[in-house]
């Protein structure tokens, strides 16, 4: 609120006729978005007037819309929450009439509304589907879960992509009476991968949106949102599946239209993503941009140049094609040295004194082993020196020297302009590190205990 009078008083005992009027103006909207004044109120000694701004039909869309979208919005979200959320609304709005569709094809092969059905036959098939998928989802986890938050623009695709597959496998089991439980079955354990990879990337993606802290509320109204896309879907989706009965023709081709939809406004809204945080391919994008041409990149920039399809990381396998950030393998494991690979360590010791970590250059690659010791901020360190090294290795004889130089020289500048441009250099996003070290050095006649 704003008061204003007409003079400003002195100091003494307050005049009664310094404040023949007064005004007092009503201002709308959340903390981070910018106000609007709503009202304006003059009273004098013997009137009192009130003029308001704005048309009744504009507050009552700003309530709807407030149903929908974080409080403060748009100041209190990044600036690609709005392209994320319109591609991902549309996605999910296509992914339930696809639904409706699997799903009316998957009741009728197990038997609904046919009179040879049985109430238990049916009801076993449900708890077999059911039961692969909940396992499922706990092997899931247990393999990829740490891989979830560093490439989480990746398995955002993977977990629409396999939940594609899983309607398409229940598009298929009435074709295949006598594989039903399998195609099932793997239906199920398709979506389970889903439900995991999705709610995993969800939540990091939930943190990076929220600018004011508001995490909570963003998930809240992504709720909000997504039961508008789920109604909406469902209301289509049986409309088609009404029209489409019978009819198995435009059944597929309206499943396949909708799935080639749903892929694309995926990708889409993948790609709208900036994130600012760091994993081993924007530190190396980052990393390569810094040392070409000493400038560090914007999120914007980075996310330009990110490989975000999955299908390009196995076609860069059997290519044998590897990127830099793949030519360093970070959490190596100790037990794997041999004689040679420890003199190497021993000539290079005076690289890494006061490091938590050491580099070992082998057959083109660059291992790192993490002290046991070693924080968050020494493995994302690691990781920036393991990248210098690889790059080094392939211009120089004496490569550790000159990434060590590089580090004492340069690392801290980069940290501080990455800092500059938003990003969280608190840790990297890496794979769970399992494997850590703990080492001494002595001269060669000591025997080390």
């Amino acid at each position: 609120m704003n008061i204003e009078s007409s003079r400003l008083m002195g100091h003494g005992e307050p005049d009664e006729a310094a404040a023949a009027w007064v005004m007092v103006e009503e201002w709308g909207g959340s903390s981070g978005s910018a106000l609007s004044r709503t009202a304006v109120l003059t009273a004098s000694a013997s009137s009192l007037t009130s003029d308001r701004f704005g048309s009744r039909w504009g507050r009552i869309g700003s309530r709807v819309l407030g149903a929908f979208v974080p409080e403060g919005f748009p100041g209190s979200v990044t600036p690609d929450y709005v392209s994320f959320q319109m591609w991902d609304t549309l996605q999910g709005l296509s992914t339930y009439i696809c639904a409706m569709l699997s799903t009316q094809a998957l009741l009728g092969a197990i038997g609904v509304g046919e009179k040879s059905a049985t109430v238990i036959g049916a009801t076993f098939q449900w708890f077999l589907r059911d039961l692969t998928g909940m396992l499922g989802g706990i092997l899931f986890a247990f393999y990829q879960g740490s891989n979830l938050d560093s490439d989480a623009k990746m398995w955002r695709l993977v977990a629409d992509f396999m939940n594609d597959l899983g309607m398409l496998m229940d598009l298929l089991s009435p074709l295949f009476p006598s594989s039903l439980i399998v195609i099932m079955c793997l239906g199920s354990l398709s979506r389970s991968f889903t439900g995991v990879a999705s709610g995993a990337t969800r939540a990091a993606l939930t943190q990076h949106f929220a600018l004011a802290n508001n995490a909570a509320d963003i998930s809240a109204k992504e709720g909000s949102q997504e039961t508008l896309a789920t109604m909406s879907g469902m209301g289509l989706g049986m409309l088609l599946a009404h029209v489409t009965r019978g009819h198995n023709f435009v059944v597929w081709v309206s499943f396949l239209s909708l799935t080639i939809f749903h892929m694309f406004a995926n990708y889409k809204a993948v790609q709208s993503l900036s994130l600012s945080t760091l994993n081993y391919e924007r530190t190396s994008i980052l990393l390569h941009s810094f040392m070409e041409d000493d400038e560090v990149l914007t999120p914007q920039q980075v996310s330009k140049q990110e490989h975000i399809l999955p299908f390009w990381s196995t076609w860069r396998k059997l290519l044998r094609v590897k990127l830099p950030h793949e030519l360093v393998h970070l959490g190596a494991k100790a037990s794997t040295l041999t004689h040679s690979d420890m003199l190497l360590i021993a000539k290079t010791r005076s690289y890494y004194t006061n490091a938590n970590y050491f580099l070992l250059d082998k057959e083109g690659s660059v291992h790192i082993f993490i002290h046991k010791q070693a924080v968050a901020t020494d493995v994302l360190k690691s990781f920036i020196h393991g990248l210098v090294l690889a790059r080094l290795m392939q211009k120089s004889n004496s490569c550790h020297a000159e990434a060590h130089k590089w580090m004492n020289e340069k690392y801290s500048t980069f940290i501080s302009q990455l800092k500059l441009e938003g990003y969280s250099t608190e840790r990297l996003l890496s794979h769970s590190i399992v494997w850590k070290a703990h080492w001494l050095y002595g001269p060669l006649d000591e025997k080390t205990k």
